[in-house]
């Protein structure tokens, strides 16, 4: 699969809930890093790991339904994009909670790879962006800044 530059620009344009699957309390973690730099530059982070309290200050949710939920609650709608931080055998799983929960966007970060669980959330409707970094392309795009401390 090849992503679509159009697709990429339009998730960061008009998202604005993001969960990041995976996220990670330790400020070394890509998942930290990157989290941490999307709730500075404008979006509304929902931290996913069923092992933490929270990450990079803000609350962690056991998985997708309760970030939903949080996201329904604090912005009256849902999340806009799942970001994987996890390793490809656990996508397919994260893919059937992204097509139940009508989450539009699946974002796999570098090398996180499953085209089988990207072809079925295509089918269902959810368009996907893989093995590729939300931060860089974010950063790649300084219009896009919002930045604040």
């Amino acid at each position: 699969m090849t992503n679509d530059p159009v697709l990429i620009d339009k998730i960061l344009r008009t998202a604005r809930n993001i969960a990041i699957v995976g996220m990670s309390e330790k400020p070394w973690r890509a998942s930290y890093q990157v989290g941490r730099y999307l709730d500075r530059n404008g979006y509304r982070v929902f931290p996913v790991n069923p092992a933490l309290a929270e990450a990079a200050g803000m609350p962690c949710f056991a998985d997708l339904d309760a970030a939903q939920r949080a996201a329904r609650e604090q912005t009256g709608q849902g999340i806009d994009v799942a970001d994987v931080f996890r390793a490809p055998e656990h996508v397919p799983v994260i893919v059937d909670d992204v097509i139940r929960l009508g989450i539009p966007y699946l974002w796999l970060q570098d090398e996180i790879v499953h085209d089988e669980a990207i072809a079925r959330a295509q089918a269902a409707g959810v368009q996907c962006i893989q093995n590729d970094c939300i931060f860089r392309e974010h950063a790649a795009r300084p219009e896009l800044s919002t930045k604040r401390s």
